[in-house]
């Protein structure tokens, strides 16, 4: 069997940061219904 995660910070960053999040609307939904829920972490 494969390994399929390979950690990188900057890809993690590119693909689910904060700045990433607000560019989209979709990501900007993301953003408020974690808000809303009390996520303790918005974005990784």
């Amino acid at each position: 069997m494969s390994t399929t995660y390979q950690p990188r910070k900057k890809k993690r960053k590119k693909t689910h940061g904060f700045l990433k999040r607000m560019r989209k609307n979709g990501g900007r939904r993301v953003l408020k219904k974690r808000r809303q829920k009390g996520r303790w972490k918005l974005t990784v």
